[in-house]
């Protein structure tokens, strides 16, 4: 009685344990930025009423699980959300989807064929046996004549040539199904990947929904590995004519989810930035050897002590100008390395890279720990992150479609709703998308500074920009139908004009040469007097008029008894600041002009001057 009680808890513990419902997702929406993507998906599973497990399949594979958020009926309450790729794959074998039905099918098919192939290959074996028994009877026999000793010797070896023929064949065959039901197999066994645009990552939902029925689901999550960097193709045909500038960006993404007909945006915003707002700690004063500065700088990381919260930093050796050690306040040495990662503008860069950077460069440094550190940079912000933004960025790297693209500014970030539906596979190969085509009007200039360049560049000077909403980023420069080389973009200048630098024009010839008779030296009793005289000729030719701004310049003296005399300049608009010349010129088809710049310097004797 007790044994028939125990299997009929038993049957009524199996009939009620539910097992988990699989849904697949599709990809619907991305909004990619600089550093990550919010995607959107959809998906649809029928649900009993109660209590629920669903798994949803082919979402990215590494995700931000504190971003995730489900939208569901309001019968539909989600109790929790866990993200894995390591789902068990015994659950998910009994699925009964098309593709694991499929390979369930083949394999019973192939097993049948196997069986059959092992009967056939039995029974020859079997004729084997008998012709082997029959061939020793009919041997021991003295009755029969030669003539039909000769014909049972010849049947034999017939049919027995015949016999092992076909066991080889059904063998090779054998082996084949058995070689195929292995791979059908390892495809259940592995079913995760039977189709290959499936992703590996899952999402696993406890629900209660009220009522049993079909469910809509929406997800939407931030995902790592995809971004976007603008970039623009400038056209000109001609100075006559407005800039014709194509608004492009490439995107990239290795989420293991492939992108097919995806409403595409493209967001200048950071999602993945610290958003918390920072805190004043107090300021102690610290003192350094003078003696141990950079070009009479002191080292950085001596700078920032005290100045940034959590950054603490030692010098290792205790010696006057060993390098310093940088932690983060909260990681002890147990994690053995502890030094953190470094963002130089934006670049992750060695310790080396921070250590050597004179403060007097550095605008803000921002320091990451903890989670906030590791949801942006994963493993490498397991020591913090330090990101360091300089006053110049000089570690940043240089790197009709208007009716489907709508530009939307916030105070905060620029997007692109791109309405054309985009295929972006998962393989981290750069896809081209133009976004923008803008009619830039412009004023074009030519600027030569013959001293370090003797040609001159076309410059095209655009005023009123900030209406274009454009973005630093790399332009491609095609000037009168052929390609002329790069150049960058950086709206975010305090300027109010834009100059563009659309490449070289060697239709404008440029000269300067040295005026021997109007330069030299000579000794003026305790003093050394040197005169420098040059001559610059510029010619037009072009078949058109051009402004030319050419520069060039005078040294400065940085010493009391060292006296710099500017002797000619050409009517010059002279900076004597910064000692740089500079004229103004309109130049006719073909016209030649000549200016001349001319200066001396007067020092001691004893001093020698390298650089003039």
């Amino acid at each position: 009685m007790k044994k028939i009680l125990f299997l009929c808890l038993l049957i009524s513990s199996v009939a009620f344990a539910q097992k988990p419902v699989f849904t697949t997702a599709k990809a619907v929406a991305a909004t990619v930025y600089f550093n990550g993507a919010e995607l959107s998906q959809t998906a649809s599973v029928t649900l009993p009423a109660g209590s629920s497990e669903i798994v949803v399949k082919n979402v990215a594979n590494y995700l931000n699980e504190n971003t995730v958020r489900i939208g569901a009926p309001v019968g539909l309450t989600v109790l929790s959300v866990q993200f894995t790729r390591d789902y068990i794959a015994e659950y998910e074998a009994d699925e009964t989807s098309p593709a694991i039905k499929k390979v369930r099918d083949s394999i019973t098919l192939v097993q049948k064929e196997l069986e059959r192939t092992a009967t056939a290959k039995a029974s020859e074996l079997k004729v084997i046996e008998l012709l082997d028994k029959n061939n020793q009877v009919y041997g021991q026999q003295s009755g029969l004549s030669v003539a039909e000793l000769m014909k049972m010797v010849d049947y034999y070896k017939a049919k027995r040539s015949e016999t092992a023929t076909a066991i080889n064949s059904l063998i090779d065959k054998e082996k084949k199904l058995n070689d195929l039901i292995a791979k059908l197999n390892s495809r259940l066994e592995t079913n995760t990947n039977i189709n290959e645009d499936i992703s590996q990552g899952k999402l696993v939902l406890q629900v209660m929904n009220d009522k049993a029925g079909a469910i809509p689901l929406t997800i939407d999550y931030l995902a790592q590995n995809a971004g976007w960097t603008p970039f623009y193709d400038l056209r000109a045909d001609n100075i006559t004519e407005p800039i014709n500038l194509l608004y492009k960006a490439e995107v990239v993404q290795q989420t293991g989810l492939d992108w097919k007909k995806i409403k595409l945006t493209l967001s200048s915003g950071m999602p993945n930035q610290n958003n918390v707002v920072p805190i004043l700690d107090p300021w102690f004063l610290t003192t350094y050897n003078p003696a141990y500065t950079r070009n009479g700088v002191g080292n950085v990381t001596e700078t920032l002590q005290g100045q940034v919260p959590g950054l603490n930093i030692s010098t290792g050796s205790g010696q006057p100008g060993a390098n310093s050690t940088v932690i983060l306040r909260g990681y002890g040495s147990i994690n053995g390395n502890i030094e953190p990662l470094y963002i130089i503008d934006g670049v992750p860069l060695n310790s080396d890279n921070f250590r050597n950077l004179n403060p007097n460069d550095i605008a803000n440094v921002e320091v990451l720990k903890d989670a906030g550190a590791t949801s942006i940079y994963g493993n490498r912000g397991a020591n913090g992150v330090i990101i360091v933004t300089t006053k110049k960025g000089k570690f940043k790297k240089k790197t009709s479609v208007d009716d489907y693209t709508q530009i939307t500014e916030t105070q905060m970030n620029v997007s692109f709703d791109i309405d054309i539906p985009y295929d972006i596979a998962s393989n981290g190969k750069k896809h081209s998308i133009t976004m923008k085509e803008i009619k830039l009007p412009a004023s074009y200039k030519h600027l030569a500074i013959p001293k370090l360049d003797k040609e001159a560049y076309l410059m095209a000077e655009i005023t009123d920009y900030s209406k274009y909403n454009l973005l630093k980023g790399e332009a491609n420069i095609i000037f009168e139908g052929m390609y002329a080389g790069k150049t960058y973009i950086d709206p975010g200048q305090t300027t109010d004009t834009l100059s563009l630098s659309m490449g070289r024009d060697k239709k404008i010839d440029i000269e300067r040469t040295k005026v021997v008779e109007k330069s030299g030296s000579k000794f003026l009793s305790s003093k050394k007097e040197q005169t420098f005289t040059y001559d610059i000729i510029v010619r037009n030719n072009k078949k058109e008029a051009v402004q030319l701004t050419l520069k060039d310049q005078y040294p400065l003296s940085t010493l009391e008894n060292m006296e710099v005399e500017l002797l000619e300049s050409s009517s010059a608009d002279v900076n004597k600041e910064t000692g740089i010349l500079q004229w103004q010129m309109k130049l006719k088809a073909g016209e030649t002009k000549k200016v001349r710049l001319s200066y001396r310097v007067r020092h001691p004797k004893n001093i020698s001057v390298g650089n003039l």
